[in-house]
């Protein structure tokens, strides 16, 4: 008799603290068999499993997926192949399993292409989606800093392309989130200033994990080491700028 296929879980697990993982999350992590991380494949580490492993029961199955840090095209898509086909084999073995990811599950997400692929080549295999609480977000929250208010616009941008993106947007947004800016804060504090934003700009390090910092003034990032775990939020000249903690 055939094994019922299992249903893939893919969980965000919030920016950093195992608090801020949502209770769906935390209800999921304890009913599934197979736990899979994603690693780089010059090693297993996995800082999603390291905020996760509070709520993980002893007994699951942790399998490390690796991914290669590239940029060629070939290769990051034969691993994801690769791994739909390893997520895949366990679902089909009638194990439920969740793959782990930072942040939200499908915001710069790890989880979304892998549900890419296996929605293209597996349609059979029943996914479901656990949102979690984006780096942003979180931010946003430790600065007591609004993100959106009334009619106004929200852009969330990566920081791997410096502040090029938002010189480039036809419509200037009422406020701007770029994520992991790290060696590109440089890039970044140019185009804010240029587009009036840089008077009105908050920075996180590290957030919610431990040594996160709060940085009034983003300024003060140019002379400081490049931290990779750095996220920027910015807003138009406003009564409503960065408030004290």
């Amino acid at each position: 008799m055939n094994n019922p296929i299992g249903k893939l879980y893919g969980i965000g697990v919030g920016p950093g603290d195992p608090d801020l993982l949502t209770l769906k999350a935390v209800k999921v992590l304890q009913q599934v068999s197979v736990v899979f991380t994603a690693a780089s494949s010059k090693n297993d580490y996995s800082l999603a499993l390291e905020i996760a492993r509070p709520h993980i029961p002893e007994d699951a199955r942790i399998h490390s997926l690796a991914f290669p840090m590239t940029r060629d095209a070939a290769a990051k898509q034969d691993a994801w192949v690769a791994n739909a086909d390893i997520v895949v084999d366990f679902l089909r073995q009638g194990h439920d399993a969740a793959f782990l990811t930072l942040g939200d599950s499908l915001t710069f997400s790890t989880f979304g292409y892998l549900l890419r692929q296996i929605a293209e080549r597996y349609p059979d295999i029943p996914v479901e989606t656990v949102p979690g609480i984006t780096s942003y977000q979180a931010s946003a929250a430790a600065l007591n800093m609004p993100l959106v208010e009334g009619e106004e616009s929200l852009l969330v941008l990566s920081g791997a392309q410096g502040g090029d993106r938002l010189r480039g947007n036809g419509h200037k947004p009422d406020n701007v989130v770029f994520m992991k800016a790290y060696r590109n804060v440089p890039s970044i504090c140019a185009a804010l200033d240029d587009a009036d934003m840089l008077g009105h700009a908050a920075g996180v390090v590290n957030c919610s994990q431990p040594g996160q910092e709060l940085i009034r003034d983003v300024t003060t990032l140019l002379e400081r080491e490049p931290n990779y775990w750095t996220l920027i939020i910015a807003k138009k000249s406003s009564p409503h700028g960065p408030q004290k903690s």
